[in-house]
């Protein structure tokens, strides 16, 4: 990660939010809620169970209880609400549905929200962004859950205007409690794998692809694992925040089969995102110019409702 003084105008654009950030009605209670990154993330992190926490039970990371006595969740709910709750607003909705107190630390677990790292990260970024604090999503990859593999991962970054840098930090657990050796709140750039740094490490034969692994059912690795992240985290730099649901339109289906010229179009773009501030106006300039990477797929009205470039031929 570069160490670059942040010009105001990218400041003010990560102020913004987007379609999944936007705090609509909530607002001035997300306003009101802890100013501490830590506080408000440990707030946060009493809200929800991650969906694989959920499913391990009372054990591994949860041995102690620290996310309450999975047994109570009742077996109608979900099992994961991804792909219902996609918005920062959605997600507060439901949680004062079930428990109208808001964001408390005694929540109990049959009326906390089922939810992945994507979801945690939407709602701290609309939080700080109410509070009119630069902040922005990363998708990318974390080696800190299990040794020799990285999970595919979403986490944050606000900027301190005290220190005059980019902070990251990880909100999606109660890591340090459960004595994972890790700066939670204020985690080294080294410490997280980012997505453009994977991914052109493997295609430059510097690493070994197979330890980045996206949690899907199929458990993919790899370049196509790579290239996932390598959108998610542009358009999360863009305020758009895609779901797990979506990708380019011209690359669903195809993350395994692209050709030669494919993939060094995505060089060019991992190669801005390795310094994202320093590259700001290229990659706004893809942003707005780029249909192939900015195109989503539509499971409702199919892909051919846009005239994307890659893949139609």
């Amino acid at each position: 990660m570069e160490e670059i003084a942040v010009k105001e105008n990218i400041l003010e654009h990560y102020r913004k939010t987007g379609t999944y950030t936007y705090a609509g009605a909530y607002g001035d209670y997300f306003r009101s809620l802890p100013d501490d990154i830590s506080e408000l993330g440990r707030l946060v992190c009493s809200q929800v169970i991650h969906r694989v926490t959920l499913q391990e039970g009372n054990s591994n990371a949860n041995a102690n209880l620290i996310y309450g006595d999975m047994e109570r969740y009742p077996w109608y709910r979900m099992r994961c609400e991804d792909d219902v709750l996609l918005t920062a607003p959605a997600l507060v909705s439901e949680l004062f549905r079930l428990d109208a107190r808001g964001f408390v630390k005694d929540r109990k677990v049959e009326d906390k929200i089922v939810v992945t790292c994507r979801y945690v990260s939407v709602l701290m970024s609309a939080i700080l962004k109410a509070k009119g604090i630069p902040a922005r999503c990363r998708a990318g990859f974390a080696p800190y859950f299990q040794e020799g593999v990285s999970m595919d991962h979403w986490v944050n970054q606000y900027y301190s205007e005290k220190e005059e840098r980019w902070i990251t930090f990880d909100a999606d657990g109660f890591y340090e409690e459960c004595g994972m050796s890790l700066s939670q709140y204020d985690i080294p750039p080294d410490s997280f794998d980012w997505a453009a740094d994977a991914y052109l490490a493997v295609r430059n034969g510097k690493t070994d692809g197979n330890q980045y692994i996206f949690a899907d059912r199929m458990g993919t690795r790899s370049l196509p694992a790579l290239i996932r992240y390598l959108l998610y985290d542009f358009h999360a730099l863009m305020n758009n925040e895609l779901t797990y649901s979506f990708l380019p339109a011209c690359l669903e289906g195809r993350l395994a089969k692209l050709s030669r010229e494919e993939l060094e179009e995505l060089d060019y773009l991992a190669e801005r995102l390795l310094e994202p501030d320093r590259n700001f106006d290229e990659l706004c300039e893809l942003w707005q110019t780029e249909r192939k990477f900015r195109i989503i797929n539509s499971p409702l009205v199919g892909t051919d409702a846009h005239d994307a470039d890659w893949g139609n031929s």
